[in-house]
């Protein structure tokens, strides 16, 4: 196995095996190694993310694993922080996420802020109970592509709407994704918002789809 692959190998255990003092010692190797910052990101730490999205998907691991697994990630990214300044092209996009205004439930959410940052993307994680108005100020002040809300009972599912709503007045570039266990693709269409997504592992491809470039 070549240096390059057994380090790429070794930031993607770390993730799955939620090892931060590995994610430190492998991220400082694959920068000495002077491995490009985008392959360490995606091949890498982000290819343990993505294992560890399917291993949840099946119910072999729970949400504690999948967010120590998303802070073992963040061990590495934030080594390589002052590297990726100015630097947009490492990171696939911007995300702002959050639970919409009178929900407080966030475990959905966590997950899909996770594998988000595992495939790559940086995410403002704004955490529940949200208004409209701060999706819109969030977006805006992140530079965000996209802004996820997320909702878990059916009296706060309108609020998706009105964050349509406040983005289409704000005249915003934004896109609006919505999820959560009462929502459905029919109610996406019905608010007009610009996808759906089921679960962590199915927002990573619809965030792929809305930020592809052209």
């Amino acid at each position: 196995m070549s240096d390059q692959k057994k380090i790429l190998n070794d930031l993607k255990t770390a993730v799955e095996t939620w090892n931060p003092k590995l994610a430190e010692s492998a991220t400082k190797a694959a920068i000495e190694a002077k491995i490009d910052l985008k392959t360490i990101v995606q091949d890498g730490l982000g290819k343990g993310m993505e294992a560890i999205g399917e291993r949840f998907d099946k119910a072999e691991i729970y949400l504690p694993q999948v967010v120590a697994a998303s802070k073992t990630m963040e061990v590495g990214l934030g080594i390589l922080a002052p590297l990726m300044q100015g630097s947009n092209n490492v990171m696939r996009g911007t995300v702002v996420m959050g639970t919409v205004q009178g929900d407080i439930h966030e475990i959905g959410k966590n997950v899909c802020c996770a594998m988000l940052r595992g495939a790559g993307y940086k995410v403002f994680d704004l955490g529940p109970d949200v208004s409209p108005e701060t999706f819109v100020e969030a977006g805006a002040e992140h530079g965000a592509q996209i802004l996820g809300g997320s909702a878990l009972m059916t009296t706060t599912m309108q609020v998706q709407g009105a964050m349509v709503v406040a983005v289409k007045e704000a005249k915003a570039p934004f896109k609006v994704i919505v999820g959560g266990a009462p929502v459905t693709q029919k109610w996406c269409d019905e608010i007009k918002a610009d996808g759906y997504s089921e679960n962590g592992a199915e927002i990573v491809e619809l965030v792929n789809k809305l930020t592809k470039k052209g």
